[in-house]
């Protein structure tokens, strides 16, 4: 049987995309992607407390960061 392994939903005239995939192949994703690296946990643990002291800002677009 074939399953479904990623479903994407566009919505037309919308900026919106909707992905759905479920636990296993997300974890599979994330391993690739290298999301479960030492580094890149420590880099989320810095970017969290920064979020909660207030340093951040408000990006509308990608424009901005030039």
């Amino acid at each position: 049987m074939v399953t479904k392994t990623l479903m994407v939903d566009v919505v037309k005239r919308s900026k919106k995309i909707a992905v759905e995939i479920d636990a296993g192949r997300f974890e599979r994703l994330a391993a690739v992607f290298g999301m479960f690296n030492p580094g890149f946990l420590k880099s989320l643990a810095r970017a969290e407390t920064d979020y909660r002291t207030g340093r951040t800002r408000h990006v509308r677009s990608l424009k901005e960061l030039r």
